[in-house]
């Protein structure tokens, strides 16, 4: 039999761990999103919340459509856009500032050729210099 003052001992650690343990659950949660907001990644896996809204615009759109070309639709992982984050970020702050018609035009005509990262481009440039070189 265990006596009075062991019992008291293993009930301050048992209490103890499951702080520690809510607390773990915490900082795992502290991670979500918050209401109104999806996550995407960039191809240099950076992660970005996103206000929902932002769907409804026709360079988002371009983007995911982007990304189901080239990736696939996402099963249980999540949406990787095919740009790196500073492009993203370039496109949230032009949204944000409510880019006119004609700079979104711009924008949609060049994403498909840019295919939104410096990665492609430098691709894109060698295949033009191999072109030259034929």
């Amino acid at each position: 039999m265990l006596n009075a003052k062991k019992l008291m001992k293993m009930a301050r650690k048992w209490q103890q761990r499951a702080v520690l343990r809510r607390k773990r659950i915490a900082s795992a949660r502290s991670s979500a999103v918050e209401r109104g907001c999806f996550v995407v990644y960039t191809s240099d896996k950076r992660r970005f919340a996103l206000p929902i809204t932002y769907l409804t615009e026709s360079i988002f759109q371009e983007l995911l459509k982007m990304s189901e070309d080239e990736f696939g639709l996402p099963g249980n992982g999540p949406i990787t856009l095919p740009c790196d984050s500073a492009f993203l970020n370039y496109l949230v702050s032009l949204v944000r500032r409510r880019l006119d018609k004609d700079t979104e035009k711009a924008l949609l005509i060049s994403m498909p050729s840019d295919r939104c990262s410096s990665q492609c481009s430098s691709r894109q440039e060698q295949s033009t210099l191999q072109l030259l070189v034929c």
